[in-house]
């Protein structure tokens, strides 16, 4: 050695890399920045993340550290590096290495699954390539992760690529530190790989040479396709083709609920929508997810794609298997869930066969296992910013960091609550919200719901230190919680509904635990409230820890109950009679274009309930006045078959850009809490009708009215309390307009406004809420 070597200032040492960094390429990724560098050592994946071990020139192992955190794969997301000294053995050999994986406590995150890549994207339609329309084709950019993984380190034998040894080709890449595919978990081609065919619904197999171009084919020819994809089935068929559309609904029991749609590339999709760039960024993402935008093209999708409405949902392909199938059909799919309507989504082959098989022509089949079930997620663009609407593949389970002062928590279950249900981990200053799971009343996906929790607490090595849930008594959510609590003499936390959904949106936007109070507005259906009544239309004041309702709409009867959540003319009459009284009110259903056909309804019986207060619960509900503004304007069905379809029939009816006179809310402050009073909406509302005002124009001052409402009455309290900001929160800032038009409200009045993005704003983020709740009371 020279002397000039032996003056150059040498290092070794542990490097700790924690985040999202296995299933990314990023062994591969730190192999080469090593040996480019010249440095000696090795890298590894392990329970916590990646481990490094280098030694080298100190500059170089400098360069090192800056490069992981500068340039790490674009799947990747580094939360933390952790350096220590090392001292390398002795015989410490030249060159860099990757390691075998080793185990030990898990705290790795898992990535979601990413959409088909580019350089991907290019070789399956490559006729030199390999891998030439081969349906599962992959690299460390992209391709299953969550989907497949059983268990941490993600390792191939520890995904359900396990069952596919390596042909030698793909090992060779699989082994070479300058291919793509290095480390690359699933990796494979038609030699070795997973196959897809073509069967009856009865699961006869349908001998052909190349079974996708025969998909092409069927769905041409009008038919109705069930597609294993890859967190599930999809239910497909040519979304141009009328009669194909209404046999889908008419087989699926559903009779309006929109139908997603995907289409070959941003072009097919811009020949019916206009797509700002943020929309188009969020349909080309990694993620891919389903993105609302606004329909304004051509008449020639099936007007039973999406009925009544002025949005249409719109995916990228995400797999090459779709990716070959939306390239060779040249046009839109409908890409619906494979599943019963209400009923979790279908994932394996032999319950596809006997769920689905009433409902499709064909099912085009493969044998690679899918580990759990993701639908697809849900975006849409508010006020130039990606909102989630539903948490699912592409974004679960990735890792959340918990805001200032949540470090050392305990750990935390939380189980959300009944309807778009998600179960939420807190542990290791991080959260972990689960994919959706769905709605709880159904016994099939409540017991996804069960065996999620178990997944989930088994995957990332999670013991629970206290549970909280929902207040109301009777979700199975906090009936589950209550039982396994008592199981297991844990402590459990009932998190009142609408304090939950502010504390989500507080925590997704790292809102300090000691920042100080805040105005949570939260506008959502139905959530049991602390005085056992129904709440829905609150402003509170508070922090994780606690809150006060300070002010919400006038309480209504909720005639029927249950029943008032779906028949929206129940929540007319229930606001009629309480705005003007029985008679009055039945003098004025004449003026109202939904109002002639209530006069067959039971109202005799139904007022004699309200009168006797029989099934009748008091609800401040504003999920609940959207359905019967809708019921007046003749736009809501007797019977909803979704949730919020009456108030996305009401969004639908807005001219996007067009001002209008707010409609008057009077506030009463004489009153503990205060009321805000729909009372005056409602006489301007029915003299608009009466002089034939457009019910687009009425849409669109009810949207003006609840804001200036709402947004008027935080303000007040947050002036009055040295509230420090204002947060949006609940299911019904899912409604774009409402949530733009209070996002602009506020922020001219200057104050700082919170709204939900990543995490959903309505029953699929609660369990986050109750969980940094459950955190900062424990």
């Amino acid at each position: 050695m020279t002397q000039l070597q032996c003056d150059i200032p040498q290092r070794a040492e542990r490097i700790r890399v924690r985040g999202l960094v296995q299933g990314v390429g990023f062994r591969p990724f730190v192999h080469r920045l090593a040996h480019g560098l010249g440095l000696s050592g090795e890298v590894w994946n392990d329970a916590e993340g990646v481990l490094i071990h280098v030694a080298g020139e100190a500059a170089a192992v400098e360069e090192l550290v800056g490069a992981i955190a500068a340039e790490a794969p674009a799947l990747a997301r580094v939360t933390a590096i952790e350096r220590s000294a090392w001292l390398p053995p002795p015989a410490l050999a030249a060159g860099f290495r990757i390691a075998a994986s080793a185990g030990g406590r898990r705290t790795a995150g898992v990535v979601p699954d990413a959409r088909l890549c580019a350089a991907c994207a290019a070789e399956i339609a490559d006729p030199a390539e390999r891998r030439y329309r081969y349906a599962f084709s992959s690299c460390t950019a992209c391709g299953p992760r969550f989907s497949i993984i059983a268990a941490i380190p993600y390792d191939r034998p520890n995904t359900t690529m396990r069952g596919f040894p390596m042909c030698a080709a793909c090992r060779a890449e699989y082994e070479n530190s300058t291919d793509r595919r290095f480390h690359a978990q699933p990796i494979a081609c038609p030699s070795c790989g997973p196959q897809a065919w073509l069967e009856t619904p009865t699961g006869d197999s349908v001998p052909v040479e190349d079974p996708l171009a025969a998909v092409v084919t069927a769905l041409r020819n009008g038919a109705i396709l069930g597609i294993k994809g890859l967190g599930g089935f999809h239910l497909a068929c040519d979304a141009r083709n009328e009669t194909a559309v209404v046999a889908l609904r008419h087989r699926k029991r559903r009779p309006a609920k929109p139908f997603a749609l995907m289409a070959p590339d941003l072009d097919g999709i811009h020949r019916f929508c206009v797509i700002t760039r943020e929309e188009a960024a969020l349909l080309a993402s990694p993620a891919a997810p389903i993105v609302l935008l606004r329909h304004t093209g051509p008449a020639t999708l099936a007007a039973s794609v999406a009925p009544g409405q002025t949005t249409l949902g719109w995916m990228l392909p995400t797999t090459p298997l779709h990716q070959i199938l939306l390239q060779d059909f040249s046009g839109p799919l409908v890409m619906t869930s494979g599943n019963v309507s209400g009923e979790p989504q279908e994932t394996d082959n032999e319950t596809a066969r006997a769920r689905l098989g009433g409902f499709v022509d064909l099912f085009l089949m493969h044998n690679r296992p899918i580990a759990r079930r993701l639908d697809d997620s849900v975006a849409r663009v508010v006020h130039r910013q990606a909102r989630l609407l539903r948490h699912a593949r592409g974004y679960a389970p990735a890792p959340r960091a918990l805001p200032p002062g949540f470090v050392d928590t305990p750990a935390v279950l939380a189980t959300g609550g009944e309807m778009k249900s998600a179960i939420c981990l807190l542990h290791n200053g991080q959260a972990l919200l689960s994919h959706h799971l769905g709605d709880l009343e159904d016994a099939a996906t409540f017991h996804e719901f069960k065996k999620a929790i178990t997944d989930y607490t088994a995957l990332f090595d999670h013991t629970p230190a206290c549970i909280a849930c929902d207040l109301h008594p009777d979700y199975r959510s906090t009936s589950w919680a209550e039982a396994e609590a008592t199981s297991r003499g844990l402590p459990l936390l009932h998190v009142q509904h609408h304090h939950a959904h502010i504390a989500a949106v507080m925590a997704e936007r790292m809102w300090p635990r000691d920042g100080g109070k805040v105005v949570g507005i939260a506008l959502d259906g139905l959530g049991h409230g602390t005085d056992g009544t129904v709440w829905g239309g609150e402003v509170l004041l508070c922090d994780y820890a606690g809150f006060q309702r300070m002010a919400r709409l006038r309480p209504v009867p909720l005639p029927g109950g249950a029943r008032a959540v779906t028949e929206p003319w129940r929540n007319l009459i229930a606001q009629l009679d309480t705005a003007f009284g029985p008679e009055d009110a039945n003098a004025r259903l004449s003026i109202m274009p939904g109002g002639e056909k209530l006069h067959g309804k039971p109202l005799g019986l139904l007022r004699q309930a309200m009168a006797r207060r029989i099934n009748t619960p008091l609800s401040s509900s504003c999920g609940r006045l959207f359905d019967a503004v809708a019921a007046a304007l003749g736009i809501a069905p007797d019977r909803m078959s979704f949730e919020g379809e009456a108030a996305m029939a009401l969004e639908a009816l807005v001219t996007p850009g067009v001002e209008a006179e707010p409609y008057p809310f009077a506030l009463n402050e004489t009153v503990e809490p205060w009321a805000i009073d729909p009372e005056p909406m409602w006489a301007a509302l029915l003299a608009d009708l009466e002089a034939g005002v457009s019910a687009s124009v009425v849409a669109a001052r009810l949207h003006a009215g609840l804001t200036e409402a709402f947004c008027s009455t935080a303000l007040r309290i947050a002036e009055g309390h040295n509230a420090m900001a204002v947060v949006l929160a609940g299911g019904v800032f899912q409604n774009a307009l409402l949530l733009d038009a209070c996002l602009i409200r506020l922020g001219a009045a200057g104050v700082t406004v919170l709204a939900p993005a990543e995490v959903p704003a309505g029953d699929g983020g609660l369990a986050y809420g109750q969980a940094v709740v459950a955190a900062a009371i424990s």
